[in-house]
């Protein structure tokens, strides 16, 4: 994996662990329920955490056949 897309899923990693952690300690503390545009928020994050993870895992494969 190229360093730029290392540090990439490294700051996607970061945030949205930091989000999640935010949205447990609400629902422990307040028993607030995060809002639904706050979960499509943080589902988007997970698929473009994914999609460029998986696009990567694409190109070493390709490049490993050959």
């Amino acid at each position: 994996m190229s360093q730029t897309k290392r540090e990439q899923v490294i700051s996607h990693i970061r945030y949205l662990r930091q989000e999640l952690r935010e949205m447990q300690l609400s629902i422990k503390e307040d028993d607030l329920f995060p809002e639904p545009g706050e979960l499509r928020g943080i589902m988007a994050q997970l698929e473009v955490l994914l999609e460029l993870v998986e696009g990567n895992t694409r190109i070493q494969s390709n490049s490993e056949a050959a």
